[in-house]
């Protein structure tokens, strides 16, 4: 008892560390927003056609390089730790906000594009080293502090940005290097190893870190594979509000700018409340599994509501819903990371990592074109939330998948399953089992 006491301080320091460089992360990435589609109409000549078009190309080249080195920095992770590649991720995306900031021609600016995508990439690596410091029973809250990391970057985020936008076009990316290589100097003074090398993978093998070979590590895990699917569903049905949010308000509702960035405001503050506060009060009452399934329903709901709204307000209550369907994210993760060995924990997040970026290539184009179908002229009916229905339909077909995978963690009040009566060598987490500092 007394070890695991004492080991307290270093999990909440390591805790802390890992929410700050995700929020960070969020927040730079945040900021650039309002000004990135702008600078690069700037370097198109003004035209913004081609501004659009290339602005396209460059989310699906980011989206494409989360999916390629995901596994990658997850299996380097495993092998070598996660300090040294979190640390390597916060430098090279202060040096590539530097480059961006400095970018006179569209090239640059597109390699520069590129290397974020590869270096945000360590997600996986910081979900991985949640798993490593943080009992079971505490995992989803953990993972619901991470939500939350996410929610405040994206609400401080493009309002910063479009303030410092103002001032320069250029200023938003010398905030955001300034924030990612801070971040690299906070980690590097206070972060500590999660992974201890007797618990590394033995090798590092180009095989296993590709995306079909992260693929092949969920396969060999049944539950995990259910479960991961369970996740990209997740994340692509996200992608009905990211890509038909802001004209679906304005064809429906005749919302502009200032009803568009309330409302996504809300959506922020509900959804970083679930996530910081609701996740760690529910999870021990109801358990995991039954918290990820309400979770799915809540959204199915949310998905709804939006999309069947004959009005502004009942468009505005689908809001809180959708914010509840985040209590299943950080349940679903902590299953996940239940099942598999914690050497093979940053291959794990990394295969994850690479489902949403799938989700994050292909959901813009699915989402926008069946919003596009529904209001034409030769749609079978008119349902111009045609998009927020498929997301629903996406859930529903996770809440089944999500059913079957987890039938037997239904325990009530309880968040362990049969498989955490593994040897006390691999169950318990290198850091003890004490609070940590969620």
């Amino acid at each position: 008892m007394s070890n695991a006491a004492s080991h307290t301080p270093v999990r909440r320091a390591a805790v802390i560390f890992v929410f700050v460089t995700v929020m960070l992360d969020m927040l730079a990435f945040g900021i650039i927003i309002p000004v990135f589609p702008h600078l690069v109409q700037q370097m198109t000549g003004g035209d913004i056609a081609n501004a659009v078009r290339w602005t396209g190309i460059m989310g699906a080249v980011f989206g494409l390089m989360q999916f390629v080195f995901s596994p990658v920095q997850g299996a380097l992770s495993d092998r070598f730790g996660r300090r040294p590649v979190i640390l390597a991720s916060n430098l090279s995306l202060g040096l590539d906000f530097i480059l961006m900031a400095l970018a006179q021609v569209l090239p640059v600016l597109f390699i520069g594009r590129m290397i974020s995508g590869i270096a945000s990439a360590s997600i996986s690596t910081a979900n991985a080293y949640i798993a490593d410091v943080t009992p079971h029973d505490k995992r989803a809250a953990a993972y619901g502090l991470l939500g939350a990391a996410f929610g405040i970057g994206f609400i401080i985020g493009p309002a910063l940005g479009g303030f410092l936008g103002g001032i320069s076009i250029r200023a938003p990316f010398w905030v955001a290097a300034g924030l990612a290589l801070a971040n690299f100097l906070y980690g590097f003074f206070v972060l500590p190893e999660s992974l201890p090398v007797e618990r590394r993978s033995r090798v590092f093998s180009l095989r296993d870190a590709n995306p079909l070979g992260a693929l092949r590590l969920l396969r060999r895990y049944p539950q995990v594979f259910a479960l991961a699917t369970v996740f990209f569903l997740v994340a692509l049905a996200q992608f009905s509000l990211n890509s038909t949010f802001v004209l679906y308000t304005d064809y429906r509702f005749q919302w502009g700018a200032h009803e568009v960035g309330y409302a996504l405001a809300l959506v922020g503050v509900c959804s970083a409340l679930v996530q910081a506060v609701l996740v760690r009060r529910v999870v021990p009452v109801f358990g995991e599994r039954r918290v990820m399934l309400a979770a799915l329903l809540f959204g199915m709901g949310g998905f709804l509501t939006l999309g069947f709204a004959t009005n502004q307000w009942l468009f505005l209550l689908g809001i809180p819903l959708l914010a509840m369907a985040g209590l299943g994210g950080p349940t679903t993760q902590s299953i996940i990371t239940r099942q598999v060995d914690p050497g093979e924990q940053g291959r794990l997040q990394g295969a994850i990592t690479s489902l949403g970026s799938v989700a994050t290539i292909i959901g813009p184009f699915v989402f926008s074109q069946t919003f596009a179908w529904f209001i034409g002229s030769r749609a079978p009916l008119h349902l111009p939330g045609a998009a927020f229905v498929l997301s629903a339909c996406l859930l529903f077909l996770g809440f089944i998948l999500g059913w079957q995978a987890t039938k037997g963690l239904a325990m009530p009040g309880s968040t362990r399953s049969p498989t955490d009566a593994a040897p006390a060598s691999r169950a318990m987490t290198p850091l003890g089992d004490a609070e940590p500092g969620a």
